[in-house]
């Protein structure tokens, strides 16, 4: 079993509730990365409900996780013969930390027209590009991250004002990706308004959501992660994920605050 399946699994408690344990290595300091929280939330759904894949999936992070169980409560509230709607609480020690809603289906049944005028971006191949060294996230204990869009802001400290992050993702050890994963990956990668005002301050997380398209080829993952403006000290990112194969796997849109360091 891959590290990433095993951190996310969840045990029933009954009444439509699940237990899981938010583990080492998928923290931003103290705090559980929101992509991993989501993918736990992401699993209990996966284990509730009729449908097994997440199609549509939108969370909003109340208060920050932290190391220990989590219980997750899902209520369904609708469904077809193809799709069911259905929303989760997360809370920790009794303290509602996330509440999401969802749409699930089975993704291997899905049919009808495709089109697409987003293509990935042309970039090094994934064994080309340079793993990012930020050893001192814990997070990247679990990803690979290699970034060929943006490194310079992280690694150098030169801003490059473009607002965007392009970077190849995969597991550190190499678990072919699927679509539980695809939610952490939508919330792995720096955010982008680190081009603009360089790799500091803090950027909470309010709201998530993740459209979930198709199950990924195994391989590496390749992602754009872009935000186009700040209003207020609130911004907006918008994350597509391509599988290996060049096929979009996924799209995420995500809105943070934007707190910058108090000056001396």
């Amino acid at each position: 079993m891959s590290q990433f399946l095993s951190h996310t699994a969840v045990s029933a408690r009954g009444d439509s509730r699940w237990q899981a344990e938010v583990h080492r290595g998928w923290r931003i300091g103290s705090v559980a990365n929101g992509g991993y929280v989501l993918a736990l939330v992401g699993r209990a759904f996966s284990e509730a409900l009729n449908q097994p894949d997440p199609l549509s999936l939108n969370a909003f992070y109340v208060a920050p996780v932290a190391l220990g169980e989590v219980e997750v409560a899902v209520e369904s509230l609708s469904e077809t013969r193809s799709t069911q709607f259905a929303s989760a609480d997360l809370r920790q020690e009794g303290e509602l930390k996330l509440r999401a809603t969802a749409a699930y289906t089975d993704l291997d049944k899905l049919k009808g027209p495709d089109w697409t005028n987003v293509t990935p971006p042309d970039v090094p191949e994934f064994d080309d590009a340079a793993s990012l060294a930020m050893s001192h996230l814990e997070i990247h204990q679990s990803i690979d991250l290699r970034m060929v869009k943006g490194a310079e802001v992280l690694t150098e400290g030169q801003t490059n004002g473009s607002g965007e992050f392009i970077a190849w993702l995969a597991h550190k050890d190499s678990a072919a990706p699927g679509p539980i994963d695809l939610l952490m990956f939508a919330d792995i990668m720096p955010p982008p308004i680190f081009t603009i005002y360089g790799a500091y301050g803090w950027v909470p997380t309010v709201e998530l959501t993740v459209q979930v398209r198709r199950k990924p080829a195994a391989g590496p993952l390749l992602a754009r992660h872009t935000t186009r403006q700040v209003t207020s000290g609130v911004a907006e990112t918008d994350t597509e994920i391509w599988d290996v194969n060049g096929d979009l796997a996924a799209m995420a849109r995500q809105t943070y605050k934007v707190r910058m360091p108090k000056a001396d």
